[in-house]
């Protein structure tokens, strides 16, 4: 009694020597020139992560120095933490009205409806 072709499965990949880097691209593009707060169009959005919420105000095109300055103010008065990354400044908690509020004190613009 036959019971059919054996089928030939291939799973797995080859391990040879040479390993190869997965390079990521970036989400966001970077820009070589900075633009003054006057001409950043910001955006908010609101992810949760583990449970949490998390606020993303961005994109901003400044230099690294002046980002992270202006995220060390920004977390000083609300009171919470936060990071810069790939041109997007997050906090943690939900803070979009009181973040509107001291982004525009400090002279950055929003988009439409954000």
């Amino acid at each position: 009694m036959s019971r059919g072709k054996k089928l030939d499965l291939f799973i797995g990949a080859d391990i040879d020597e040479s390993w190869s880097e997965v390079q990521v691209p970036r989400k966001t593009k970077v820009l070589s020139d900075d633009l003054v707060p006057q001409k950043h169009f910001l955006i908010f959005a609101k992810e949760k992560r583990r449970g949490k919420t998390v606020t993303l105000v961005g994109e901003f095109q400044i230099s690294e120095e002046d980002a992270t300055s202006t995220l060390k103010l920004l977390k000083k008065k609300l009171g919470c933490g936060g990071i810069y990354k790939d041109g997007f400044m997050e906090f943690q908690g939900e803070l979009k009205e009181k973040l509107r509020s001291l982004l525009l004190t400090l002279d950055f613009r929003f988009k439409n409806g954000h």
